[in-house]
């Protein structure tokens, strides 16, 4: 029934250091859109285990609690992998010295910290 288990311990190891890689990746070859691969899987990952909650039947309801697990696990990964794709975008526009997507980069959400 699931698309991707993120529950099981072995799949979220495995998913995090995937994400770790292509972070890593974007930011040495200072291309942004790498770090936006894993944020799209998310999201579509997350829409997945929302349908999944929404059409599940009632044999399989001892699932909620697992796909509701999953929804969160989704929703820090989507949180993650946007800030990640904020910071690999700030580093590709000094490098070439472009604009980045919001005018202030990451910084404004580190501003008053």
């Amino acid at each position: 029934m699931f698309v991707f288990d993120l529950t099981n311990l072995l799949t979220l190891f495995l998913a995090v250091i995937a994400t770790i890689l292509l972070i890593y990746l974007s930011q040495e070859v200072k291309r942004s859109m790498i770090a936006v691969i894993p944020l799209f899987a998310f999201v579509i990952d997350l829409i997945i285990h929302t349908v999944q909650v929404l059409t599940l039947k009632q044999e399989f309801s001892y699932l909620f609690s697992t796909l509701c697990y999953n929804m969160a696990i989704d929703f820090v990964f989507v949180l993650v992998t946007f800030l990640s794709y904020l910071w690999a975008d700030e580093v590709e526009a000094k490098e070439f010295n472009k604009k980045t997507i919001n005018s202030k980069g990451i910084n404004w959400l580190f501003k008053n910290v």
